[in-house]
């Protein structure tokens, strides 16, 4: 068993039971670690059907707790699969479809996107839930993009319109824009990333981040600094500043290198030189951009508000 990644769409509650409830016992006949990451009233309604032995095996969760950001949430199912190894992992889950920021939806989409290329070798199957009733056109094609199994009325069957990591990776040239709501503060890179992280942490205190937080920021961006000065340019700049809602820091790299939005994405591999810090910056934020062109490679940290 390698991972498998499959993506369910239903209109009517009683379609949804059904599947997770076979999906859930089908796991628990072969002992696998079970995971049920649905809402409260769904989470009731499904379990409700099992006898209580089976109950008491799945092991319930709010879905915020496993989708809490693209990054952390890729980790947190890296993390399933590895504490459980080798016996296999099964999750019933419902991803987050945020209706707001289109970049928000991107993020979440492209973690879907790149799921069977970074958990390939995992003993995981995850099935997506998502209700079809009410659902955009946009996002309904996201989903099937995204997910190579689709389960219908007959079962699971191959998707033929399944892209993969082709449906979101694609690099902009520059992020979406966001209102500033503050001053704007920058800071160079430059060769000592000591300095740089001294600098932050005066920064972040200064405007009144919380300690973690500003632990959070200095992660990031002296992953992303270092790969400026290893892999980039060797030259650059970091902008800190407030938006609605959240902080918001870009790294400019004068060199327009990195180009591939789905870095980080992926597990670390310490033999490739891009993407072992950005694995571990994409769990410091919220969310990540990678925007750019051949003038200069722009990564934008999202840190929501609590």
């Amino acid at each position: 068993m390698t991972f498998d990644h499959q993506g369910l769409l239903f209109r009517r509650d009683r379609q949804f039971h059904e599947v997770a409830r076979e999906r859930l016992r089908s796991a628990l006949r072969e002992n696998a670690h079970t995971v049920l990451a649905v809402d409260d009233r769904r989470a009731a309604e499904v379990t409700a059907g099992l006898e209580p032995a089976e109950r008491s095996r799945v092991h319930v969760t709010d879905p915020g707790r496993l989708y809490d950001a693209p990054g952390r949430a890729l980790a947190a199912l890296h993390r399933l699969a590895f504490a459980h190894d080798p016996a296999p992992v099964v999750v019933v889950a419902e991803p987050p479809l945020p209706s707001g920021a289109s970049m928000e939806f991107r993020e979440w989409m492209r973690l879907e996107s790149v799921l069977c290329t970074a958990l390939a070798p995992m003993r995981l199957r995850l099935l997506c839930a998502h209700d079809d009733r009410g659902l955009a056109p946009r996002v309904r094609a996201a989903i099937r993009a995204t997910h190579p199994v689709l389960v219908g009325p007959d079962g699971p069957a191959a998707n033929p319109g399944y892209l993969g990591t082709e449906a979101f990776g694609s690099r902009p040239a520059e992020p979406e824009p966001l209102p500033v709501t503050g001053p704007v503060h920058r800071l160079d890179i430059g060769m000592s990333l000591p300095r740089l992280r001294r600098e932050l942490t005066a920064l972040g205190a200064a405007v009144g981040l919380s300690e973690s937080r500003v632990d959070s920021l200095v992660v990031a961006v002296n992953e992303l600094a270092a790969n400026v000065l290893e892999h980039g340019a060797g030259k650059g700049t970091v902008s800190v500043w407030r938006a609605p809602g959240r902080w918001v820091c870009d790294v400019f790299d004068e060199g327009g290198g990195l180009a591939d939005p789905l870095t980080g994405y992926r597990p670390a591999d310490t033999m490739r030189p891009r993407g072992y810090g950005l694995w571990i910056t994409r769990q410091t934020c919220d969310f990540l951009e990678i925007c750019g062109d051949a003038d200069g490679s722009l990564v934008r940290l999202h840190f929501l508000d609590p």
